[in-house]
């Protein structure tokens, strides 16, 4: 892969790869959706600081790797770096990299990134103006409006991955979409990730949680595939994403795994986990120098590691509440925040991941807000990789099958903004115009009557009746409706096909690895 890799597709391939995304297991009866794509950012993104500023946070990063140093809690990476010469003391974690060293290193990694998942059809560009949405990932806890909020669980994380599959504005999987408490920790890593490659065949992403995680799921996304080990390197199939534990640390899990992957060409995002008050600097520029700091410090190492791996620029820089110490999302310093982290990764030429993030704990208008906030952050500054983008509550506590719907619509509408705008004569409509003339009405013209199909996308929660027909209906309100649509897109989803030899060495795996132990939990 070279950076100058187009992403691009002729208008008949990319007719022929929907055409057999909508083939592949998703439902369709329950709700009207926008075909499988990546939307493209038609707008110029919001740059808060302007070139000045951004060259001022560059200046602070760079004088934060100097002269303070970022801790690798990790022995090969730290001699890795020491062989690059970095400075370190023999008697401290503590690296301190030189500007000119970090930049050449930097310069090193490709600005997009292409990654092919088992279904090829589901190819995803990383990078340039596209932009790629994300399933939930994470929470300890879910909910919906019949059971209430309760502990992760198998049954309701299948469900998610459902969900995943059937909605076409949901990418990929940015890892659980709630974490499932009743599989043992030695061996849940072989079933979570056995569910999201039989019951997706989107892009899946594998936590850098130790040696033997990481190991088999690239294995495991290898055999789903039907990649030779040598075709699994060429390219990436997969990703991972690694925080880290701010202020200036980054500790051992996350270093080998990123290690490992950058080492098979796999993407690893780096994601500082910076809240402003709490973790890093209260003023939103400190907490971006320090974000950038602790990224590119990883950054330098991966692009030791194999020259050239793929990696992003990862944001996840918000407020906490000052009176409780609560992080605090969907705000004006973590929209702030959050179109400044986009101008730095343009900045360093790489592509940018962000999140969907909100702080409500239940499904709200304070929920929808803090959400249209954050994916407003999101679009106006160009983000490629949306992390949290359908289904994230309570700050990321808990996984809301209805707020996975809510957003799943706010997706949609985002994506339809950013369609081109035609200003062709029949764009233009003067000859519509004149023939309805002054007293007509556009809704039987030829002009409407032959676009109407194409002139709005298909809400699936958008209500537009007045009040008296809405209370004649039912006056069913939005969670409501999002209940009802989630559990009819689970009834009558379709699993995508996997070949029956492929399935086999994959369950084979699972197995033997399930015998071996799995991975240790004693850390």
């Amino acid at each position: 892969m070279t950076n100058k890799e187009s992403p691009a597709s002729a208008p008949e391939v990319r007719r022929g790869r929907r055409r057999k995304a909508r083939d592949s297991g998703a439902a369709k009866q329950a709700l009207a959706q926008l075909p499988w794509d990546q939307p493209r950012y038609l707008d110029p993104p919001v740059e808060p600081v302007g070139l000045e500023g951004a060259q001022r946070i560059h200046e602070a990063a760079m004088q934060i790797l100097e002269e303070i140093g970022i801790d690798f809690l990790h022995e090969k990476a730290r001699d890795v770096l020491a062989v690059a010469g970095c400075k370190i003391t023999d008697s401290s974690p503590t690296v301190r990299m030189d500007r000119d060293f970090v930049m050449e290193q930097v310069n090193k990694a490709p600005d997009h990134v292409s990654l092919t998942p088992r279904n090829q059809d589901r190819r995803l560009v990383f990078g340039e103006d596209l932009a790629a949405f994300g399933l939930v990932a994470s929470p300890p806890n879910v909910s919906d409006l019949d059971n209430g909020r309760r502990v992760g669980n198998r049954k309701d994380y299948q469900n998610f991955l459902r969900l995943a599959q059937s909605f076409d504005c949901i990418h990929f999987t940015g890892g659980y979409p709630v974490e499932p408490i009743d599989i043992h920790p030695s061996i849940r890593h072989l079933d979570c990730l056995f569910d999201l490659l039989t019951m997706t065949d989107k892009l899946v992403h594998a936590y850098s949680l130790g040696v033997e995680r990481v190991e088999d799921a690239m294995e495991m996304v290898r055999i789903a595939g039907g990649f030779s080990h040598s075709e699994f390197e060429q390219s990436p199939k997969m990703f991972t994403n690694i925080n880290s534990s701010s202020p200036l640390k980054h500790d051992w899990p996350m270093l080998d795994g990123a290690m490992r992957l950058a080492r098979r060409n796999q993407l690893v995002i780096i994601t500082p986990f910076t809240l402003s008050g709490a973790m890093a600097p209260v003023t939103l520029a400190g907490a971006i120098a320090q974000q950038t700091a602790e990224c590119l410090a990883a950054v330098a190492l991966l692009q030791l590691i194999r020259p050239g791996a793929p990696v992003a620029y990862g944001s996840f820089t918000s407020n906490v509440d000052m009176k409780s110490g609560a992080p605090a999302f969907g705000t004006p310093e973590y929209v702030r925040a959050t179109q400044m982290s986009g101008q730095m990764a343009r900045f360093y030429n790489l592509p940018w991941r962000a999140s969907n993030a909100n702080a409500a704990n239940c499904v709200d208008a304070q929920a929808t807000w803090e959400s249209t906030a954050s994916l407003w952050a999101c679009s106006s500054a160009h983000a490629n990789i949306i992390y949290h983008a359908a289904g994230w509550m309570e700050g990321g506590l808990c996984a809301s099958f209805e707020k996975f719907v809510i957003d799943c619509e706010l997706l949609q509408q985002f994506a339809y903004y950013q369609k081109p705008i035609g200003v062709s004569d029949e764009d233009l409509a003067v000859d519509a115009i004149r023939d309805v003339g002054p007293s007509g009405h556009f809704l039987g013209a030829d002009h409407t009557q032959s676009r109407f199909k194409d002139a709005y996308y298909s809400p699936f929660l958008s209500d537009w009746r007045n009040f008296e027909s809405w209370e004649q209906s039912g006056s069913i309100e939005t969670p409501m409706r999002a209940n009802r649509i989630y559990k009819e897109v689970l009834a009558e989803y379709v699993e995508p096909p996997m070949e029956s030899a492929i399935r086999e060495e994959l369950t084979g795996f699972v197995e033997r690895r399930k015998k071996e132990g799995g991975a240790p939990t004693d850390f």
